[in-house]
């Protein structure tokens, strides 16, 4: 059932081609009709006003005794010779002139007034012709009606005419018109339908039409929020494993110390390895919410809080390495609006690198450094000797010192949250972390009392 739907459905430029056309035919020939009834009037009156005057004419220059004393009659001149004009009595009778024998349309010009009306195919106009004894002719003038048909016909075929050429035109507008309407919308179809074959770079063109132009600026957002978040998700199985390799192994290790240990205390181990799986629970819970970017948009960032969550994560971890690790806030501190998961994941990152890469105490000290916060992470090892940009630098695989994805993840995330990760000092290193303080909020006006 869809698909003959579908099947059936018809395509846009017709049903714009056939509506307009449709409705600029029906007002042609609306307009059409009433004009050429306007028209047929026109001609109709013009006719019987040239006939009245051409009657009055004759009527003035006929004889007055030409019922008693027939004669030859002389037209006037400058009148049409197609005119057919005649002398009656008025019985209706002919007396001289052309015309029928009996006109009954003449009789009606007893009463001293002008009549009109079509006899025998020609229209005819009567008038009186006055006397000392009253009226007792009357004088007969008619055309040919082919001769007003004829005009009518010539005026109702240019309007024929004329509407074939407005039809025309607008079915040439409305073909225009429709290719110009359904153009951006195949074009947002076929985006539409390399979206979904995963082709997350299309692009809709600008068509000067604003409907059709905002829906490709939505569908553009849309493809690539939906590439963003697809390689997001492709890179969270890299990234979890990175972020999931430190925690995991002391959880392993500390119980398999726990069972190898003669005399161990197996509910201390055990709780250890629950406070671990914890930990565990909450850096998948991160990342899951990272990756599809389903955490809150504008949290306040308690800095003091994070650092003291952040010592006693780490704390067992780095006791077991015999690597000491000192937190310090120096208060006052700027406010935030980041992403608390963030900021914890990626101090993870830098002090999960330490403990791999570096030696010695490692160090989270927090300052305000006027207009943002600054998070430096450092220990006592060499340090970095590749290149500072380079080591950021996302690899496909992990290099065999284990670089490659930590810190890629990290510096992403930082500017995720317009923040910036970078190599302060190479050697012995210090990582700093930059976020932008929160924006002041507008001055809350109170109407006077």
């Amino acid at each position: 059932m869809p698909n003959r739907t579908r099947g059936a459905s018809t395509p846009l430029r017709r049903q714009l081609l056939v509506t307009i056309v449709g409705i600029t035919s029906i007002a042609v020939l609306v307009l059409a009709l009433l004009l050429a009834v306007a028209v047929e009037r026109l001609y109709h009156s013009e006719a019987i006003t040239k006939l009245e005057r051409d009657a009055t004419r004759v009527a003035a220059t006929a004889p007055d005794d030409e019922a008693h004393n027939p004669r030859p009659f002389t037209k006037p001149a400058g009148l049409n010779k197609r005119l057919v004009v005649g002398i009656y009595r008025v019985d209706g009778s002919r007396i001289v002139g052309d015309g029928p024998h009996i006109s009954p349309l003449a009789s009606e010009a007893a009463n001293g007034r002008l009549h009109e009306s079509v006899e025998d195919g020609t229209l005819t106009v009567v008038a009186p012709i006055p006397s000392e004894v009253g009226v007792t002719s009357i004088a007969r003038v008619g055309m040919p009606q082919d001769e007003v048909y004829d005009r009518r016909n010539r005026a109702w075929l240019l309007m024929a005419v004329f509407a074939v050429v407005v039809i025309g035109l607008a079915a040439a507008a409305a073909f225009y018109q429709s290719r110009r309407l359904a153009r951006p919308l195949e074009r947002l179809t076929r985006a539409a339908q390399s979206l979904g074959d995963g082709d997350f770079t299309v692009r809709a063109e600008p068509s000067g039409v604003r409907e059709a132009d905002e829906a490709g600026r939505a569908l553009e957002v849309t493809a690539r929020h939906l590439g963003s978040m697809l390689d997001r998700e492709r890179a969270f199985s890299a990234d979890v494993s990175h972020q999931l390799r430190t925690p995991l192994t002391g959880l392993l290790l500390g119980l398999e110390s726990a069972l190898e240990r003669p005399g161990a205390d197996l509910t201390a181990a055990i709780r250890a390895a629950v406070r671990r799986g914890e930990h565990l629970r909450d850096i998948i819970d991160d990342l899951l919410r990272l990756a599809r970017d389903a955490g809150p948009d504008a949290e306040v960032l308690d800095v003091p809080e994070l650092l003291g969550d952040l010592r006693s994560r780490w704390s067992a971890t780095l006791t077991g390495v015999d690597r000491p690790l000192s937190v310090t806030a120096h208060d006052p501190l700027p406010e935030l609006h980041v992403k608390a998961s963030a900021v914890r994941q990626i101090l993870d990152v830098l002090i999960d690198n330490a403990v791999t890469h570096g030696a010695g105490h490692i160090t989270v000290e927090a300052s305000d450094i006027g207009g943002g916060l600054a998070l430096d992470v450092s220990d006592q090892g060499p340090g970095v000797t590749d290149d500072a940009e380079d080591i950021f630098a996302r690899r496909h695989t992990a290099s065999a010192e284990g670089h490659g994805i930590g810190l890629a993840l990290a510096r992403s995330l930082a500017e995720a949250e317009g923040g910036r990760l970078v190599l302060r000092r190479p050697s012995p290193p210090i990582f700093t972390l930059l976020l932008p303080a929160a924006e002041p909020l507008p001055p809350t006006t109170h109407p006077h009392s």
